[in-house]
């Protein structure tokens, strides 16, 4: 079973993804207007290096508008398409740079940040079945999800974290996916 499409009115940017698919530019300005600053973020505290962020966020908006015709709606909202390619994009950056040192600095203002989980979940409309689900996973499940997929923590950052082992907050994390999964369908 699959999800119901989403009314435009309620994502507007699924409507601007299907403008983006046409070839209105407008729209993908619409979508940089709306979310820019948002997703400069997140690829900034997933790089650790805003130049490097932007140069990803860039990448990613040729691509969101390259393949705008692939976003499926009843997959999901056309937002967390759009932050799933940066993130996506960011992570692949971070493999390729993996031999650029971090400094400590980076490392503490990154700690900061851990409050972000707490504030996307929040952020979530009460109505929204993402928080439905989300609320149902055991809490510190919950944080393991959001840190890797809000600030794009590996597995082994969020186990130093949380202070578990590793295999067992991959275990968490791809247990609270498939509950998830099952949970939106």
């Amino acid at each position: 079973m699959t999800a119901a499409p989403l009314d435009a009115r309620l994502d507007p940017i699924a409507d601007w993804l299907g403008g983006c698919a046409r070839g209105d530019r407008s729209a993908l300005k619409a979508i940089y207007d709306r979310e820019g600053a948002a997703l400069l973020g997140m690829a900034t505290r997933i790089l650790r290096r805003r130049e490097v962020a932007e140069e990803v966020l860039q990448e990613a908006f040729v691509q969101i508008w390259r393949r705008a015709a692939s976003f499926d709606p009843s997959l999901g909202s056309g937002r967390a398409w759009v932050f799933a390619v940066v993130r996506n994009r960011a992570l692949n950056q971070l493999r390729d740079d993996r031999h650029v040192p971090v400094e400590d600095h980076d490392l503490e203002a990154y700690a900061a940040h851990d409050e972000a989980t707490e504030d996307a979940f929040d952020r979530l409309a009460e109505s929204e079945a993402l928080k439905r689900c989300l609320s149902r996973l055991d809490p510190v499940r919950r944080k393991a999800v959001l840190l890797a997929y809000c600030l794009g923590l590996t597995h082994g950052e969020i186990a130093g974290r949380l202070g578990a082992p590793l295999g067992t907050v991959k275990a968490w994390i791809r247990r609270s996916l498939a509950s998830l999964r099952t949970c939106m369908s």
